[in-house]
């Protein structure tokens, strides 16, 4: 199964930013970040891959000062990778 997250270092800008993309009709959902990623707040955004080049626009206008970047989740027989995109 692949996920994009959208990662943060901030709870409450991670909760912001998902208000605001709910509220532009794309369907993010909070989710706690994978151990993997090895960053963050422990809150990430979920983010339907369609949509992402949306979302990508919206979180650029949020100037999220703790915005980490997206990543590409990938889950195989219970592992999680994560890479940059």
């Amino acid at each position: 199964m692949t996920e994009i997250l959208a990662v943060f270092r901030s709870r409450s800008q991670a909760i912001d930013c998902n208000a605001r993309l709910r509220a532009a009709g794309i369907a993010a959902n909070l989710v706690n970040t994978p151990r993997e990623a090895n960053i963050g707040c422990g809150l990430s955004v979920k983010i339907p891959q369609p949509l992402l080049d949306k979302a990508r626009i919206l979180v650029k206008n949020g100037n999220y000062s703790a915005f980490y970047g997206f990543f590409k989740s990938v889950n195989v027989y219970g592992n999680t990778f994560l890479g940059r995109i």
